[in-house]
């Protein structure tokens, strides 16, 4: 069950527009993490519909990959101030909707490290993580977590850029 309109699980909900809650093919065994939303995500009540996600349109269509084929949500439901990263009680207050999102999902990509470390429940260093498929147990059985770079990050490093096409296509292939 999706938080209601009204949830004042964490402090986040002071500041937000709307609840982003997740967007695409719910039944898809394929899913995509965020962080946050942002402020174009806030305003629509869509996951990735700024600027990252703009790019992360390019690259799932250059990885042959459609946004409608598989789920694309965030560890929070609503945006930090100054787009800051969430902090871990808020992404506790998420968790149980978060879990909910992944029930029955083989393929989970968590776009950055923030959504890696929520998802996992441990500190990572991206170098040693990035794009190598690890099985985590998220509360209905063993699924595949992959670590990759958020879109975001894209911007001024080309091997981001790399790095999220390739895991994009690692996606595809579990659909």
């Amino acid at each position: 069950m999706p938080p209601d309109e009204g949830c004042r699980r964490c402090r986040l909900c002071e500041g937000r527009t709307t609840i982003v809650l997740p967007s695409g093919d719910r039944r898809s065994p394929v899913a995509l993490v965020g962080e946050a939303p942002g402020e174009q995500e806030d305003l629509r009540g869509e996951p990735f519909v700024g600027r990252a996600g703009r790019t992360l349109d390019r690259l799932m269509a250059e990885a042959g990959l459609e946004r409608g084929a598989v789920l694309i949500t965030n560890t929070v439901k609503c945006r930090p101030p100054g787009n800051r990263r969430p902090k871990a009680d808020e992404m506790a207050a998420c968790r149980p909707f978060l879990l909910e999102e992944l029930a029955g999902k083989t393929f989970v990509l968590a776009l950055g490290l923030s959504a890696a470390e929520d998802l996992l429940g441990r500190r990572m260093v991206m170098k040693e993580v990035c794009n190598r498929p690890l099985q985590a147990d998220l509360g209905q059985g063993t699924v595949t977590v992959m670590v990759t770079y958020h879109p975001s990050a894209c911007v001024y490093r080309p091997f981001a850029k790399d790095a999220l096409r390739e895991a994009l296509r690692t996606a595809a292939s579990y659909l």
